[in-house]
């Protein structure tokens, strides 16, 4: 069994920042990718940004420059430190690590349960 926990979400005003964190635990054998993505009320689920394993990083146009993902692979750990925040930016915001939990086996999106971003005056 895996789980997939983040936190860090809340309430900021326009311009502020917050960081978001994903913890990653159970029976993982090996973790290929890890990002996050969000959704907005009424709107579409949308890649925010990606860390692939080797790969370096990919964001959505929206948030380059103002997003960064980062890893702390001893901690199976994901981070999204959000700057300059927007009220365009507030989402739900999911953790999705693509992982495998044995030798030879598919990798397999498992998805948080998500955090609440609000930015609003």
């Amino acid at each position: 069994q895996v789980q997939v926990v983040e936190s860090g979400g809340g309430l900021v005003q326009p311009g502020g920042s917050l960081r978001l964190s994903c913890a990653v635990s159970g029976n993982i054998f090996s973790i290929w990718a890890m990002s996050w993505h969000r959704q907005a009320p009424g709107k579409q689920r949308e890649l925010v940004a990606t860390m692939p394993n080797g790969y370096g990083t990919t964001y959505a146009d929206s948030v380059k420059g103002r997003f960064t993902i980062s890893r702390d692979n001893s901690k199976n750990t994901v981070y999204l430190q959000m700057n300059n925040l927007k009220p365009e930016d507030t989402a739900i915001y999911y953790c999705v690590v693509d992982l495998s939990t044995f030798r030879g086996g598919v990798p397999y999106d498992y998805w948080g349960q998500g955090t609440q971003v609000t930015v609003s005056s």
